[in-house]
């Protein structure tokens, strides 16, 4: 009990650090300096992201310094391994995606070609995907791991990383929020276990975001969110059963997504524990 009482005081310790800087940004710094400088929208949203990721990752760190009393050694730029990550979370989803349009389980209606517009939808997928990976992996799994060790770690932030999500299926059916539970289980998984062989969030960050935006710019739906659709440099249509689209969801809850996610997640942590890299409490 007591382990268990010291892990929650410090993810809600951590939680706050990280909350708390984003809300000292956002309702005081960020207001002065519309009030001094009156940037332009475009700026003033460029300002407003990136202080968002900045102050995020300044409570994380000054809350693993006077905390933990340790170095941040997870937030340390590691250049060509963040290119890594990010490759190879374009290709884990771009290769099953691919399989489902040759088989026409995915139409393609028409190309647009790349606009501007991307640009800004790739900093917010960017920024999204970088405040998960500091908050669920970096925060959530490494504390869960410190007490549990990383068999529990993984399972339990991998599912809360899950339940998260259910507001994005909440107008769909019981098999959509079934399907999507798992798709995004296993998602949690995958980014646990990239986690626990980098031990570095922009990695992890950086195969998350590079995830999302391969499938952002196929024209299908990203996580059930439809926005970001008519942006995107393909307009596609689903074509086939749910079972093999996604159905509602997008392609992360395809069963052929999912059955690629299974075998990269098994593949990955079988790597991670012959390298040693799993972490088991003492009794």
């Amino acid at each position: 009990m007591r382990i268990a009482g010291r892990m929650l005081g410090s993810l809600l310790l951590g939680g706050a650090a990280i909350l708390g800087s984003i809300l000292i940004f956002r309702q005081g710094l960020l207001p002065l300096i519309e009030a001094v400088f009156h940037p332009q929208p475009e700026l003033l949203s460029a300002i407003r992201r990136t202080g968002i990721l900045m102050t995020a990752v300044a409570g994380y760190w000054a809350f693993v310094r006077l905390h933990e009393k340790r170095k941040a050694t997870e937030l340390h730029l590691r250049p060509i391994q963040l290119m890594l990550g990010g490759a190879s979370g374009a290709a884990m989803v771009a290769l099953p995606m691919a399989v489902l349009f040759a088989l026409g389980a995915y139409e393609q209606v028409l190309f647009r070609g790349p606009s501007p517009a991307l640009l800004s939808v790739a900093a917010v997928i960017g920024i999204a995907a970088l405040l998960e990976e500091l908050v669920y992996r970096c925060l959530l799994f490494r504390l869960l791991e410190r007490a549990w060790g990383t068999k529990w770690a993984l399972v339990v932030q991998a599912v809360a990383f899950a339940v998260q999500h259910l507001e994005n299926v909440a107008q769909g059916g019981g098999s959509d929020v079934a399907t999507m539970l798992v798709s995004v289980t296993l998602l949690g998984l995958l980014w646990g276990a990239v986690f626990v062989l980098s031990r570095n969030l922009w990695v992890v960050a950086a195969h998350h975001a590079a995830w999302n935006f391969t499938i952002m710019l196929s024209g299908m739906p990203l996580s059930g969110i439809e926005d970001w659709r008519k942006l995107a440099p393909l307009e596609s249509r689903f074509a086939g059963p749910d079972w093999l689209t996604g159905g509602m969801f997008g392609p992360e809850s395809s069963f052929l997504v999912i059955a690629s996610t299974t075998i990269a997640v098994a593949l990955l942590l079988r790597a991670a524990r012959q390298r040693g890299a799993f972490f088991v409490p003492a009794a």
